[in-house]
């Protein structure tokens, strides 16, 4: 992967994807699948694509010029393999239904950017409903049926779809 911060004097990219989770947690860990099957795409000089794993401390410390899109396991009680599009604001909103292993973890870190004058534009938190948590390397076979949808809506928040 990528790593988060642009060398000295360098522009920070247009967007910036952190996919977040735990590869060894089966379905957990689809922010990271859906991160790898993006490298395999032809994506925009602009964009850049950080494996965030279990810290999303790294979210903190990426500088993103206009958009920051986040990939991370979200249970909202649909069905498995559901993609869901999330702001900040919608995770802060008490009678939101939704359970992140990392909402906790992204939503301190955006407002440290907020306060450091790091926050891009746009964030949006792409949350995709696991079918398994368990442990295991490989995405369940309904989510890996579903991670080329996943990508294709990745790509369409990054606008190269």
């Amino acid at each position: 992967m990528t790593n988060s911060e642009p060398s000295p004097g360098e522009t920070p990219p247009r967007v910036v994807v952190v996919g977040v989770g735990n590869l060894l947690m089966k379905d957990e860990g689809v922010g990271i699948h859906a991160v790898k099957a993006l490298q395999e795409c032809d994506l925009p000089p602009d964009v850049r694509l950080i494996d965030g794993g279990t810290s999303p401390d790294i979210i903190a410390y990426t500088r993103a010029g206009d958009k920051l899109i986040i990939v991370d396991a979200a249970r909202a009680g649909g069905e498995p393999g559901a993609v869901y599009r999330f702001r900040p604001e919608d995770l802060n909103d008490a009678r939101a239904d939704l359970t992140s292993a990392h909402q906790l973890g992204v939503l301190p870190n955006l407002r440290l950017m907020e306060m450091s004058g790091a926050l891009p534009d746009e964030v949006v938190i792409i949350g995709v409903e696991p079918a398994e948590i368990d442990w295991g390397t490989e995405l369940s076979e309904r989510l890996k049926a579903r991670l080329p949808e996943i990508v294709r809506v990745v790509l369409g928040e990054i606008g190269a779809a």
